[in-house]
């Protein structure tokens, strides 16, 4: 399927700044001054000039991530998005987001960001127990969560997300419900609601992650997770896999019960309020990404346009890029880390992989319409596999995870690969 200029692309715009590292996090961001700051975001207009009207490709949503990008002064944040739409065709209705810390922003941050068109927030809030927050390293508290939220509303802002983190060291089933109700309180539009994951190369995982034992060997999950409660030395332990399980089904019940409607695997939200940004990835939109480590997904003939290459490309071929992680390299204009081109047969496996994840599944016209052959003739074995065991449900044409088949859901998508 070739992309022409008037077929919609997607923005991402990475700002690797942060207040202080969280303990559990292992995204690319970090702390920094003001001038190193200062030399990022006149680095990152350098790199969105380079493109070079992208060429004039017409933009449905623009995401700022981090990182936190709320920290920067919101002068610079509005410099990036006129930027942006000299470069692109940015839609009047495209949905615009900012990630933000709570008590990073205030009222005059906020006026700019809705007069430069971000129309969509989404606050870190992670809990709403001061003693979890202290716990993950974040900065803010629950009054903080609050106040910014209040602020928020008053400058405008109608499309407010809240993220979530269950699992926690020590958290309980109850408090993890607790910290539901107080965000659903809040009326956000959207709610994404995710589980701790342990990675390596964090503080967490020193401390929660796979550790060895005095013999040299590596204790099973189980058996880490075996006892609930706190340790000798004052070491919370993780939540069991079934306490896990039973924070995922009652995320879904209690957000149902307040209006919000399940639409992936972690994401919640009110009528016509799901995240189009989000929605565009797991559906296959192109999309550009900008800054320090930031990935761009595009089909090889706009990829060629970007990089200025003459180069035939072959319709079907797409090409995934990575920027540099090395602030260094990136400040000095350094080309891409690395490149990957992307057969057919690796965007019909994404296609699968990434589609699955929405509560609608994939649709089967669609694959068809994509990959001008039918699903059942490239997945047919393993969707059948699936259904007959109950984890994978095919109806109206489409296909989708069954409420068992969530649980084991990562086992299943590799079955794409």
């Amino acid at each position: 399927m070739r992309i022409s200029a008037v077929d919609p692309v997607e923005v991402y715009v990475h700002i690797p700044f942060c207040a202080r590292k969280c303990a559990y996090c292992d995204f690319l961001s970090f702390p920094a001054e003001k001038d190193l700051q200062r030399q990022y975001v006149d680095a990152l207009l350098r790199e969105i000039r380079r493109a070079g009207r992208c060429p004039g490709q017409v933009c449905s949503s623009v995401f700022f991530g981090g990182g936190t990008p709320s920290l920067l002064p919101a002068e610079w944040i509005a410099g990036i998005m006129q930027e942006l739409r000299k470069q692109f065709a940015v839609r009047q209705d495209a949905e615009i987001t900012i990630e933000a810390n709570p008590g990073t922003v205030d009222e005059e941050k906020l006026r700019l960001y809705r007069e430069e068109g971000i129309n969509r927030i989404s606050f870190g809030c992670q809990s709403f127990h001061n003693e979890e927050l202290k716990l993950l390293g974040r900065i803010h508290s629950v009054g903080q969560i609050r106040e910014s939220i209040k602020l928020a509303r008053k400058a405008g802002f109608e499309n407010i997300n809240l993220d979530l983190m269950s699992g926690l060291p020590g958290q309980t089933l109850q408090g993890w419900e607790d910290t539901l109700r107080q965000a659903v309180a809040l009326h956000p539009e959207h709610i994404s609601a995710y589980s701790l994951i342990i990675e390596e190369g964090t503080p967490f995982f020193l401390k929660y992650g796979e550790s060895q034992t005095d013999d040299g060997s590596v204790p099973a999950e189980r058996d880490r997770r075996a006892e609930y409660g706190g340790k000798p030395d004052g070491r919370l332990l993780l939540p069991d896999e079934e306490t896990e399980r039973r924070m995922y089904d009652r995320t879904a019940e209690i957000l149902s019960e307040a209006g919000y409607q399940q639409y992936e695997i972690s994401n919640y939200a009110r009528e016509g309020s799901a995240c189009r940004h989000n929605l565009g990835y797991w559906t296959g939109i192109p999309y550009y990404g900008f800054g320090l480590g930031a990935s761009g997904c595009l089909p090889e003939h706009l990829y060629r346009l970007l990089r200025k290459e003459d180069e035939v490309s072959r319709d079907g071929v797409w090409v995934r890029y990575h920027n540099t992680e090395n602030m260094t390299a990136y400040l000095s204009g350094s080309d891409y880390l690395e490149t990957e081109k992307l057969e057919e047969k690796d965007r019909e496996a994404e296609f699968m992989i990434l589609g699955l994840r929405l509560t609608d599944g994939v649709e089967d016209a669609e694959f068809e319409r994509r990959f001008r052959r039918s699903i059942d003739s490239v997945f047919g074995r393993i969707l059948d596999t699936y259904m007959k065991a109950g984890f994978l449900i095919r109806e109206n044409g489409r296909t989708r995870f069954s409420k068992a088949g969530i649980s084991v859901s990562n086992r299943i998508l590799a079955e794409f690969l």
